[in-house]
């Protein structure tokens, strides 16, 4: 976040020496607001780019085998400009690399799932796909799922719209 700050900053300094460079090009027949102008532009355009920017370079840099099944695209009202163009602020992945189906019940898959949020750390959970039914949960210390495949301490939740959880545990450990 720092770095961003820094940066932001540096792309004022930037624009408002294109702002002072084109008042004395036109030999100060621009007005004089244009170089603090330039500057604002120039840190507003930034912040924007790097807002819209981050869940691109963030799903870029997943490994090989770990995949994005959900986003959260949802207008935010202190960001009104998303209602018009969405942004993604937090996105799940999950790993196709460490699905295990369970002994017991073949239609349960287990699969280790990143949570990513603009500002805040990687969380990383356990997640149950149950193949036949279309539904998830996520693993706490508290729940159980037995030898029979029957959870105990939680309860099943059916699939969020857009989440592709359960077509990728469920595709992958089939294929596999």
């Amino acid at each position: 976040m720092a770095l961003e700050l820094i940066a932001a900053f540096i792309s004022a300094i930037a624009c408002a020496g294109i702002g002072m460079l084109l008042r004395k090009l036109s030999g100060g027949r621009l007005p004089k607001w244009l170089v603090p102008a330039a500057a604002g532009a120039g840190m507003i355009g930034f912040a924007v780019v790097m807002e819209y920017g981050w869940f691109g370079r963030q799903a870029a840099a997943l490994p090989e085998g770990v995949v994005v099944v959900w986003e959260d695209q949802r207008p935010q009202a202190l960001r009104p400009w998303t209602m018009a163009v969405p942004m993604t602020s937090r996105f799940l992945a999950m790993d196709t690399r460490s699905l295990a189906a369970h002994p017991g019940d073949p239609d349960l898959i287990l699969a280790e799932v990143y949570g990513f949020a603009r500002w805040q750390g990687i969380e990383q959970a356990l997640l149950v796909v149950d193949c036949a039914t279309d539904r998830s949960v996520r693993l706490t210390a508290a729940m159980k799922i037995d030898d029979s495949g029957v959870l105990t301490g939680g309860e099943w939740a059916p699939m969020a719209e857009g989440d592709t959880s359960a077509t990728v545990a469920c595709g992958r450990a089939n294929d596999g």
